[in-house]
């Protein structure tokens, strides 16, 4: 018999699911990089406007000027953050007082984290994410774009807050039911610990 009970194991496929984008948008750190390298070479070079051409692109319309990479830069690092801030949570790297917290049993942990999740986590995930989808609306409905020649289309980035708190939200029932299989599979819970520690 698994270690896990299978709310368990429901729970981890959840968190999972909810922790994938985060993963995958950790790659973006390597474009980052090549962006800063060319806003720096193009600022020392005094190069304003790097390309042009007809077709109007979405973020980017008809031009990439060295603005508009410093733009990129920071939107970049939006998606990251919005779309990492799940898989932090799944990695059990969010920010915790363990002061009271490692001296309880894995039992009295399981119970703290479900009362953290249920009256904190899923109510954030759920005002914040419904009152960003007013804010991408009000970015789309009134074309907002950089006031410096920068970057178009804000509201494409902006979309990614409400995504987010989707995938924070899933994470964060995939938690719940993880700490309940825990609460109520005692003799599991144990050897469950063990295991995510054990990765």
């Amino acid at each position: 018999m698994t270690s896990r009970s299978r709310l368990e194991r429901v729970g981890h496929a959840l968190v999972q699911t909810g922790a994938w984008p985060g993963r995958a948008a950790a790659w973006l750190l390597l474009p980052m990089i090549a962006l800063v390298l060319v806003a720096v070479i193009g600022s020392l070079m005094h190069v304003g406007q790097i390309a042009t051409w007809q077709t109007d692109l979405p973020l980017f319309g008809t031009e990439l000027t060295l603005t508009g990479l410093a733009e990129l830069q920071w939107h970049l690092l939006a998606i990251i953050i919005m779309l990492g801030m799940s898989y932090a949570l799944a990695q059990d790297q969010h920010v915790r007082v363990d002061l009271v917290y490692d001296k309880l049993s894995t039992r009295g942990k399981a119970v703290l984290d479900l009362l953290g999740d249920v009256i904190f986590l899923l109510p954030f995930c759920v005002i914040i994410g419904w009152l960003s989808l007013n804010f991408v609306e009000f970015s789309f409905n009134t074309g907002e774009r950089s006031d410096y020649g920068g970057l178009t289309d804000r509201y494409l980035i902006k979309s990614f807050l409400p995504l987010g708190f989707v995938f924070l939200g899933i994470t964060g029932i995939g938690r719940i039911l993880i700490h309940l299989g825990r609460i109520f599979s005692p003799a599991h819970a144990e050897h469950a610990a063990h295991e995510d520690r054990n990765g």
